[in-house]
């Protein structure tokens, strides 16, 4: 089942936000969801990861943990996130663990901590998510 969501996520962000980043999904499961996004093309001017840059791969890790979590009929919506960066990043890839803080029913928290290839951490974020209904059509 997990290999199936990745896929489909991965297949999901084509043309958006998620495609232009370079995320690409590796593990989608109830307990956790890791992406991945290269350092090349995410840059602010001086050649570092931009910490814009981490924020959108933590939002989308998160975000996509918060509408697993929702599950079928319901949408994950995105009200707050915050982001400490701790050091930057040059080159290779960084990856976004996401993690959860509390899974109710109407609001969701997730920890995001995105490390780089050598596993430092390079930003830790945490993501609340408001849990809604669908409208029944």
């Amino acid at each position: 089942m997990t290999q199936e969501l990745v896929t489909l996520m991965n297949a999901a962000g084509t043309g958006h936000l998620q495609d232009r980043m370079g995320i690409e999904f590796l593990e989608v499961t109830a307990e956790k969801v890791v992406a991945r996004m290269p350092v090349e093309g995410n840059t602010q001017p001086f050649g570092l990861l931009h910490g814009g840059a981490s924020v959108v791969l933590a939002e989308t890790v998160g975000s996509i943990a918060a509408m697993y979590q929702a599950g079928e009929g319901r949408a994950a919506v995105g009200i707050e996130i915050s982001a400490t960066h701790h050091r930057s990043a040059k080159a290779g890839w960084v990856t976004g663990t996401a993690t959860p803080l509390h899974q109710g029913r109407t609001l969701a928290t997730y920890q995001i901590e995105v490390v780089d290839d050598e596993g430092r951490r390079v930003c830790t974020s945490r993501l609340t998510c408001m849990l809604r209904d669908l409208p029944k059509s």
